[in-house]
């Protein structure tokens, strides 16, 4: 049974910074391409950043430069390093694992940046 644990969310005030961890089990993490998407109150869920098994990440424009994505395939982990917090950048955080035949999510966990 997959399974995709998000960790490390929490409330920050506004150029602070969060470490998201998502700890995977029951699937060969290393293949998989992971990301990180968050939902807003009323908005659609947004992509934030993805990494493919090779280690090639990709980022939106209004995270680019202030977030890193990484992976530990040793521990069967991807990270979201989040500098810079801005306000709007407030929502819950889902990981995601994707290939050609499965997509799996977390649970999510909620980012709140405010002061």
């Amino acid at each position: 049974q997959v399974q995709l644990v998000e960790s490390g969310g929490g409330l920050v005030q506004p150029e602070g910074s969060l470490r998201l961890s998502c700890a995977a089990s029951g699937m060969i993490f290393s293949i998989y391409t992971m990301g990180w998407y968050r939902q807003a109150p009323g908005k659609q869920r947004e992509l934030v950043a993805t990494i493919t098994s090779s280690g090639s990440t990709n980022y939106p424009d209004s995270v680019k430069g202030r977030f890193t994505i990484s992976r530990d395939n040793a521990k069967n982990t991807a990270y979201l390093q989040m500098n810079s917090l801005k306000p709007e950048d407030t929502a819950a955080y889902y990981c995601n694992a994707y290939t050609l035949w499965h997509n799996y999510w977390g649970q999510g966990t909620q980012v709140t940046v405010s002061s």
